[in-house]
């Protein structure tokens, strides 16, 4: 189960980014373009879901397509969802709850990669293949 506070920290461990808030919720940003936030369900995402309440927190994260999109959704269902609120648009919504530290840190990762600026990226990428 992770919380804010993993997500806090996956985001800052990645070069270039910062957090500050969008519409009163936590938001990450590379380059000026966010990648992951604190996304709240609204009422008319709560009634595509079928629920009364929201269940949990829950994240918003960038991915590369609707490719990617489809495949987190389709492969962890119970992890990864969306609202018709982002039909067309490459994010997921994923509950904080139910995703492990692993899966979050491939996440937040991943975002990045699709927003931050490409000599940036470029580095991070290279600078993983010299890890041990």
């Amino acid at each position: 189960m992770a919380t804010w506070d993993d997500v806090r920290r996956c985001a800052l461990a990645l070069p270039g980014t910062s957090e500050r808030p969008s519409r009163d919720h936590a938001h990450w940003w590379v380059g000026g373009k966010g990648f992951v936030w604190e996304r709240p369900l609204r009422r008319s995402d709560l009634d595509a879901l079928g629920l009364q309440a929201q269940e949990g927190p829950v994240l918003g994260a960038r991915v590369a397509d609707e490719g990617v999109k489809a495949a987190l959704i389709s492969g962890d269902p119970d992890v990864y969802f969306t609202t018709p609120h982002f039909d067309g648009y490459p994010a997921v919504l994923v509950r904080l709850d139910a995703i492990d530290a692993t899966q979050l840190r491939e996440l937040i990762t991943e975002a990045w990669l699709t927003r931050a600026p490409k000599r940036l990226a470029a580095e991070h990428v290279g600078d993983a293949d010299k890890r041990p």
